[in-house]
């Protein structure tokens, strides 16, 4: 799971004024978080408990593998989710108590994409969760995800903040060799053709990998691990001039779903 610590500002400036925490006066502190759960099933106040426990008030999830274009309460989180074909793919975004009722508007474009946006204090905040395409899969899936995203990401006003929480399934390597604007130079391991279009994506919205911003340990960079291998493939996002906002970035290890 990745975790990002950033605030909102009371106005499209932001980043002023004192760190209250939610529903305090000034800046709102907040904790953005992105986790490929890999089939919710019936855990969804198992997965509550989990961001509950991290004080996450955000959560990207991806392969959530429901259908439906619904929402539902999980231990004081309304959890929105859009699937299409069960057990396959599926998005959703989970806010906590304190912001579930400043949601105004929840958008479902397919089973890879949705996004939400909330109105925090002065501060207009859009969040999307996204679930791109295996390297194995073929170009027109991976063309249309990425088509579905910029659509998104082009329909929102460069006034309003802007995360995006997601399994890129993409490498974007350790250095950041040609994307300086985009890439912090902290990362994992080599740069493969999926982070490239991770990068060229950024590049292109002049948005900023928050993962690639802090220098970490391993076990705060790995975002997958099996007996064979380790990758780095979630990443969040954000505007490149709202970096400033963004305290923290990085992986919790050793949280487990069991489904």
């Amino acid at each position: 799971m990745s975790s990002g610590r950033a605030e909102c500002g009371p106005g499209s400036g932001g980043g002023t004024g004192s760190r209250g925490g939610i529903g305090g006066k000034g800046a709102y502190r907040l904790k953005i978080g992105s986790w490929n759960i890999g089939s919710l099933t019936s855990k969804s106040i198992e997965l509550a408990k989990i961001f509950q426990k991290r004080k996450i008030n955000i959560a990207c999830v991806q392969e959530t593998r429901w259908v439906g274009l619904r929402a539902k309460n999980a231990n004081g989180y309304k959890l929105w989710y859009s699937g299409v074909q069960r057990g396959k793919n599926g998005v959703g975004i989970l806010v906590d108590s304190h912001l579930r009722e400043l949601v105004v508007e929840v958008r479902r474009v397919n089973d890879r994409l949705m996004t939400i946006k909330l109105v925090v204090g002065k501060c207009i905040l859009n969040v999307i969760s996204a679930y791109a395409p295996q390297a194995i899969l073929d170009e027109e899936i991976k063309r249309h995800f990425w088509e579905g995203l910029d659509d998104v990401v082009r329909s929102i006003p460069p006034s309003e903040r802007l995360f995006i929480g997601g399994d890129f399934n993409g490498h974007t390597g350790s250095l950041a060799g040609g994307y300086t604007e985009v890439h912090g130079g902290f990362g994992f391991r080599e740069r493969n053709e999926g982070g490239t279009s991770l990068l060229d994506f950024a590049k292109a919205f002049d948005l900023v990998i928050a993962n690639s911003c802090f220098p970490k340990r391993e076990e705060h960079l790995v975002t997958y691990q099996s007996s064979v291998e380790k990758t780095q493939i979630d990443y969040l996002l954000l505007r490149r001039c709202d970096r400033r906002l963004c305290e923290d970035c990085k992986v919790i290890p050793g949280e487990t779903l069991a489904t």
